[in-house]
C-alpha cells in the first residue's frame, strides 16, 4: 500500500463523507445537513471528531494527484457511515467520487444506496446514479439518476415515492400506492419542491395525475397554497366537494379559507382565522350560504325559513400566568340550526355551550368563574328551547383545602356563587304531574360550606372517620311562583319573598374495614363500609327554585356520598345511614372481580328525596322510601378476552329490576364486540311515563390481513324501532388507511337536517388526507 500526506487524504475523506450526506436531500427525506447545503455551509460536526477509516488499500498517485481507498472500503465519522467499492478524489478536478454499491447511513436512521456519487469539492455541483433513499419511518424514494446544480437546486430524475413497505414474498410487486414524478426539483433559495408530470398510482395503477405541482419543502414550516380536497353526501344538501386553501399571513397568524360547493344548497364560503399570541391563541371563524333550494327541507324548521344563513365564532384562551387562564368560546348565527345542518366542525353540537371563563389553580385550591349562554340547535322556527333555557352570568366555585390539618384533620371547603336569569317560563304536564325546569326571572345564590374529617385507625384494623360540616345559603328571589303559570299548579310551599336564607350542620361517621384474603392462587379484598349523618331536616325544601340539582340518578357510585344531590340548590337533610360492601378480587390464571352492593337508610326527620320539588327530582328514585332501593355493580374480566359489567337498582320489597345496565364484550386479535342493554323503570312524576329498554350492539372483524368490517345497530324495546345503524368498511396496512361508513340515527326532534350519512376517508401515510363526507369516519359510532 503506498500512502501521501496522511493529513490531505483524511481532510479530503471527510470532505468526500460530508458530500455524499449533503448530496441525498430530496423533498420527503429530511436527510442530516439538508438546510446546511442549500446555504453552502460545511456540515456542523464536532471539531473533535475522529474519522475511521477501513479499506484493502490507500493510495496516492502523485501524477495523477488522485488520492484512492480501494477495496470494502468503511468510513465512520460523526455518527455517518458509509461502505464502498471505491472512493477516490482527483485533486485536478476538485472532484470527489464514491464508486460501486455506495452505502450511506446517517445518525438519523436514513440510508441512502446508489451506484456512483460524483461531486465536486465545494459540494456545489454533483451527480448520483441510481440513487435509493430508506428513511428511518419507512419512507423509500428512489431515481435513475440525480444532481446538484449551483448549489441551490437537487434535479431528481424518474422519481418514486411511498411510504409503504414493499412485499415480502414478492418485492418486484407495486406497493399499495407509490407517487412517480419525471423529475422533482428541490430548489434551496425557494425552499420548495416542485414535481414534475406527477401521478399517484394505487396498486400500480395511476388514479390521479398533475402536470405540475409544488409545495414547501420540509425547511419550511408553513407555506400558503391548497389543501387536500374533502367531499360530501348529505340527504338534503347533496353531493359536496370542499376546497381550503390555507393562507399564512405573518409568523403569529394564518387562515384557512373553505369553499365548498353543494349541488342542492349552493356554494358554501368557511373562513377560520388563528392568531398566536406569547401567552394565548384566538380564533375567529366566518361561515355563510346563501341556499338555492330550502324547499328541500322538511317545511315549517328553521332550514326551510332562510334563503341567506351564517355563523360567526370566536374562541380564546390565554395564560395570564403559570396558575391562571382566561378564555371564552361563542357562537352567534343567522338561525338556531345553521352549523348542525351544515355539520361545521367544532360548531355542530346539538347545544353549543357559549361561555366566557377565567380558571385559577394551585396547589391546595381551585377557583373558576363562567358565563354561559346555552345555543340550543334544533328545527324550531320559533326557538323556543333555546329561549327557556338559563342564561348565566356568572357562576363561581371555590375550593380550598387548609395547608395545615386542623385537630390532626383535614379541613376542607367551598364557595358557590351562581346568578341566572330567564326570559320564559319552563314547564310542562307528564302523565298528570306538572314540572318546572325553569321560571321566568333572576334568582342568585351564595353558598359557603366547610368540612373537617380525620380518619383513625384501631389496632384490629378498623378505619374510623369522624365527619363535621357546616354549610349556608343566602338567595335572592325575583322568578315567577310556578303557581301563576297559566294551566299549571304546584302542590309545594313555593317562597314568594324576595329573599330567603337556610343553613344545615351535619355530624358523619364512617367505619370501614377492610379484611383481605389470600390463597395460593388468589388475592380477596372485602371492605363493609357504614356510614350515619346526623343532621337537621332540609329548610325551605321545594320552596326554593331547582336550577342545578335537577339530574339524579340512585346507584352503587353515589350510594356512600354526604349529599347525593347533583347540584347546591338542594340539600339532603334528615339522619341517614348508608351501609354496604365492597369487594376485589384477582386471580393468577387471569380472571378479576370486582362489586359494590349496598342500601341506604332514613333513620330519622324528613327525607329529602321525599318531598315537593319544581320537577319531583326524589320521585321514584329509589330513595324516596324509608329503606331504600337495592344498588350495586360488578364486573369481571377473563384472560380469554371476555368482559361482563353490571349496573343496577333493585326494588327493596319485589327486588324488580328498576334500573339498570349490562354490558357483555369479547375481544381478541382480528374480533371485537360489545353488546349493552339499558333498563329505565317508568318515573311518571320525574318525566319518564314509560319504560324505557334499549339494546346496543357494535362489532369489528378483521379478514384478509388489513381488511376490517364493523357496525352496530341501537334498537328501542318500547317502541320496537331501530334508533340508530352503522355500517363500514376499513382498510389499514403500515402505509394507508381507508375507512367508509354508512350511519343512519333516527331524530325523532329534527328532521330538517339529513337522518343519514355516508362517510370516507382515505389517508396516505406523510401525504395527507382525502375525506368524504363530514366528521371523522374512523371514530363512527352509533352511541
Amino acid at each position: 500500500m503506498a500512502a501521501g500526506n496522511r493529513k490531505i487524504v483524511r481532510k479530503q475523506l471527510v470532505a468526500l463523507l460530508a458530500g455524499v450526506a449533503l448530496s441525498t436531500y430530496t423533498c420527503s427525506v429530511p436527510v442530516a445537513f439538508a438546510q446546511d447545503a442549500l446555504q453552502n455551509i460545511k456540515p456542523n460536526v464536532p471539531a473533535e471528531a475522529k474519522m475511521l477509516l477501513s479499506a484493502n488499500e490507500l493510495v496516492y498517485n502523485k501524477d495523477a494527484e488522485i488520492v484512492s481507498a480501494i477495496g470494502g472500503v468503511q468510513i465512520n465519522y460523526a455518527g455517518y457511515k458509509m461502505v464502498s467499492q471505491r472512493v477516490e478524489y482527483n485533486q485536478k478536478t476538485g472532484r470527489l467520487m464514491a464508486l460501486g454499491n455506495v452505502e450511506l447511513v446517517s445518525p438519523d436512521g436514513n440510508r441512502m444506496y446508489a451506484d456512483k456519487l460524483d461531486v465536486t469539492d465545494d459540494f456545489a455541483n454533483g451527480f448520483i446514479n441510481s440513487l435509493r433513499i430508506e428513511t428511518a419511518d419507512n419512507t423509500r424514494l428512489v431515481a435513475e439518476s440525480g444532481e446538484r446544480v449551483s448549489s441551490t437546486q437537487m434535479i431528481l430524475n424518474k422519481g418514486v415515492y411511498t411510504a409503504c413497505l414493499p412485499c415480502a414474498e414478492n418485492p418486484q410487486k407495486p406497493p399499495f400506492w407509490q407517487v412517480k414524478a419525471e423529475r422533482v426539483i428541490q430548489n434551496g433559495e425557494k425552499h420548495t419542491i416542485r414535481l414534475e408530470r406527477a401521478r399517484l398510482e394505487l396498486l400500480g395503477h395511476p388514479i390521479a395525475y398533475v402536470p405540475w405541482l409544488e409545495v414547501p419543502d420540509n425547511t419550511v414550516k408553513r407555506k400558503s397554497g391548497f389543501l387536500f380536497p374533502s367531499y360530501s353526501s348529505a340527504q338534503n344538501l347533496g353531493f359536496g366537494v370542499s376546497v381550503p386553501y390555507y393562507y399564512v399571513i405573518s409568523p403569529s397568524m394564518d387562515a384557512t379559507v373553505t369553499g365548498t360547493g353543494y349541488t342542492t344548497q349552493g356554494f358554501l364560503l368557511d373562513t377560520e382565522f388563528r392568531q398566536r399570541f406569547e401567552n394565548g391563541t384566538h380564533t375567529l371563524r366566518i361561515a355563510g350560504i346563501d341556499q338555492m333550494s330550502r324547499d328541500k327541507f322538511t317545511d315549517g324548521t328553521s332550514d326551510a325559513e332562510n334563503d341567506f344563513r351564517g355563523v360567526v365564532a370566536s374562541k380564546a384562551e390565554f395564560k395570564i400566568n403559570p396558575r391562571w387562564t382566561f378564555g371564552w368560546d361563542v357562537m352567534v348565527q343567522s338561525d338556531n340550526n345553521f352549523s348542525r345542518t351544515y355539520e361545521l366542525k367544532g360548531l355542530n353540537q346539538t347545544t353549543h355551550t357559549n361561555q366566557v371563563y377565567l380558571t385559577g389553580l394551585g396547589t391546595r385550591n381551585y377557583f373558576d368563574l363562567r358565563s354561559f349562554y346555552f345555543d340550543v340547535q334544533d328545527a324550531d322556527p320559533a326557538n323556543v328551547a333555546e329561549k327557556q333555557q338559563a342564561i348565566v352570568y356568572p357562576v363561581m366555585d371555590y375550593h380550598f383545602v387548609a395547608p395545615q390539618p386542623l385537630a390532626g384533620g383535614e379541613l376542607s371547603g367551598n364557595i358557590n356563587f351562581t346568578n341566572i336569569s330567564r326570559t320564559h317560563d319552563d314547564a310542562y304536564d307528564v302523565a298528570g304531574f306538572d314540572r318546572f325546569r325553569g321560571l321566568q326571572g333572576q334568582t342568585s345564590r351564595l353558598t359557603g360550606e366547610l368540612e373537617w374529617k380525620r380518619t383513625f385507625v384501631t389496632p384490629a384494623g378498623v378505619l374510623i372517620t369522624p365527619l363535621l360540616a357546616a354549610r349556608g345559603d343566602a338567595i335572592a328571589l325575583n322568578m315567577d311562583n310556578p303557581n301563576s303559570i297559566s294551566g299549571f299548579s304546584y302542590g309545594g310551599d313555593y317562597d314568594t319573598g324576595d329573599a330567603a336564607t337556610r343553613g344545615m350542620i351535619t355530624a358523619g361517621l364512617e367505619m370501614r374495614y377492610p379484611i383481605l384474603a389470600t390463597t395460593e392462587n388468589s388475592t380477596h379484598l372485602f371492605e363493609p363500609i357504614v356510614q350515619v349523618y346526623a343532621r337537621p331536616n332540609e329548610s325551605l325544601a321545594g320552596a326554593l327554585p331547582n336550577e342545578d340539582a335537577q339530574s339524579f340518578v340512585f346507584d352503587a357510585t353515589n350510594l356512600f356520598e354526604r349529599d347525593k344531590f347533583s347540584g347546591y340548590d338542594r340539600i339532603e337533610g334528615g339522619t341517614r345511614a348508608n351501609v354496604g360492601i365492597q369487594y376485589t378480587g384477582t386471580f393468577d390464571n387471569g380472571y378479576k372481580l370486582h362489586g359494590i352492593f349496598g342500601q341506604s337508610y332514613q333513620l330519622g326527620g324528613q327525607n329529602s328525596f321525599d318531598t315537593s320539588d319544581l320537577v319531583n327530582v326524589g320521585a321514584d328514585s329509589g330513595l324516596e322510601n324509608t329503606r331504600s332501593d337495592y344498588v350495586g355493580l360488578g364486573g369481571i374480566e377473563t384472560p380469554q378476552g371476555f368482559a361482563f359489567a353490571a349496573s343496577y337498582r333493585l326494588d327493596e320489597k319485589s327486588f324488580d329490576l328498576r334500573r339498570g345496565d349490562l354490558t357483555a364484550g369479547f375481544q381478541t386479535d382480528v374480533f371485537q364486540s360489545q353488546l349493552l342493554y339499558t333498563h329505565v323503570s317508568a318515573q311518571p312524576e320525574y318525566g319518564f311515563t314509560t319504560d324505557n329498554d334499549e339494546v346496543q350492539a357494535r362489532a369489528t372483524v378483521k379478514f384478509k390481513d388489513y381488511w376490517s368490517i364493523f357496525g352496530g345497530v341501537a334498537y328501542d324495546l318500547h317502541n320496537n324501532v331501530v334508533s340508530r345503524q352503522m355500517v363500514g368498511l376499513s382498510y389499514e396496512d403500515e402505509c394507508t388507511i381507508f375507512t367508509i361508513a354508512y350511519t343512519d340515527k333516527r331524530d325523532l326532534s329534527d328532521e330538517s337536517a339529513s337522518d343519514w350519512t355516508i362517510g370516507a376517508k382515505l389517508t396516505f401515510r406523510t401525504l395527507g388526507d382525502l375525506n368524504l363526507g363530514s366528521g371523522d369516519v374512523a371514530n363512527t359510532s352509533i352511541y
